[in-house]
């Protein structure tokens, strides 16, 4: 009887031990030393705040920038987003005193309103507008906002058929555009309650999930381009989870981008690394690991699981990997490596494959912050 009281006894401790090791692999709050979000993207948004602005797409030493590039914009978002979650008053306060020079001495560094890279600057404004509550900033964002669904009298063709089906004519189904278009309408929404706004990121969302969402969940760079590139993939997937934690409940097109969603993860898990990361090309075993993909695709997850659209248990440890894997990637200088390059599109597997791999591009610290701040929320 004694024996069997043992035998008992040692199966419960072993049987609280592995619940207790299924818990720890799935947990989002507790880190290792040195691994914890609000650390690391402390020292990500830092890095941004003592760097110059970007030269992407110019990078020449002596030649100053032309203009405040999506890159930027990514990472000053993910910045002011941290800062809010962590209630961080002098960190909301730098990133401020960076932008405020560009309504005087540093006009000339505004993007123009003219494609969804340049406009997706909206976004940042409304942010700031949000969390300052200074109209200057909500004014600002609207420019972006309107002149993306605003015709210009130079419009092409293609452009005027967009807008005459009540698209953004700056529609060009590339899947980079789920993020950059949809992330300044949203924060529209956000900023001023006005519904229309996320209507239309909804709709335009649904255009892009039905031209270019493949049968697994996965998406080709565009309808042209064959190969289910790893970053194109992420603005996509941030793309939709952001849309879904502000499209109201009733809106008529959440349920399409919902198992729009639903089918991307599902097919994304599949293709995790057993170390958490995920490739350049994501189907393809023999492709480089890369960080930008892998870091939007985890925070798609964070998203998913904090808000009760994805399991828990499995979800949660795939993005427990991704953010463990990931912090490995940055060096002494805070900067993610192993990030690809800004890329076009390209019919040809080697295309992608051949991408620089670049050390600390704001395409991998801007998601990594934002990564942060989803694990923070």
């Amino acid at each position: 009887m004694k024996s069997l009281r043992i035998i008992i006894a040692i199966t419960l401790i072993f049987s609280v031990m592995n619940l207790s090791a299924q818990k720890g692999e799935s947990d989002l709050q507790h880190w290792p030393k040195g691994s914890s979000p609000a650390e690391i993207g402390k020292r990500i948004v830092s890095k941004f705040l003592n760097t110059p602005h970007s030269r992407y797409g110019n990078t020449h030493p002596e030649v100053p920038p032309t203009q405040i590039t999506y890159p930027d914009v990514c990472a000053w978002l993910g910045g002011l987003w941290f800062a809010k979650v962590t209630n961080d008053k002098p960190m909301l306060n730098k990133l401020a005193a960076r932008f405020n020079p560009l309504f005087d001495g540093e006009k000339n560094l505004l993007p123009k309103p003219n494609h969804v890279d340049n406009n997706v600057f909206g976004s940042l404004a409304f942010e700031l507008y949000l969390q300052t509550k200074q109209t200057k900033y909500l004014d600002l964002g609207l420019i972006y906002a309107h002149t993306q669904w605003t015709l210009p009298e130079n419009a092409k063709p293609e452009e005027k058929a967009y807008a005459d089906k009540g698209y953004s004519w700056q529609t060009r189904i590339w899947i980079d555009d789920m993020f950059m278009i949809t992330a300044v309408q949203s924060q529209a929404y956000r900023a001023t309650g006005d519904l229309k706004y996320i209507n239309r990121a909804a709709k335009e969302m649904v255009l892009y999930l039905d031209t270019i969402q493949l049968g697994n969940g996965l998406f080709f760079h565009s309808p042209e381009t064959h190969y289910s590139w790893a970053r194109g993939n992420g603005w996509m997937a941030v793309g939709m989870a952001e849309m879904l934690r502000i499209l109201p409940k009733d809106n008529p097109n959440r349920n399409i981008i919902m198992a729009g969603y639903l089918k991307m993860m599902t097919t994304l898990l599949k293709f995790q690394e057993k170390d958490g990361m995920w490739r350049q090309i994501i189907d393809d075993p023999e492709a480089w690991k890369e960080t930008s993909g892998t870091v939007m695709f985890t925070y798609a997850m964070i998203t998913g699981v904090k808000n009760g659209w994805l399991d828990k248990k499995i979800y949660g440890a795939a993005a427990r990997k991704g953010w463990l894997a990931l912090i490995t990637y940055i060096n002494q200088s805070d900067e993610l490596t192993e990030v690809c390059e800004g890329t076009s599109i390209k019919n040809d597997h080697d295309y992608y494959l051949q991408r620089k791999r670049i050390v600390g591009d704001l395409h991998g610290q801007a998601p990594l912050i934002w990564c942060a701040t989803a694990l923070l929320r």
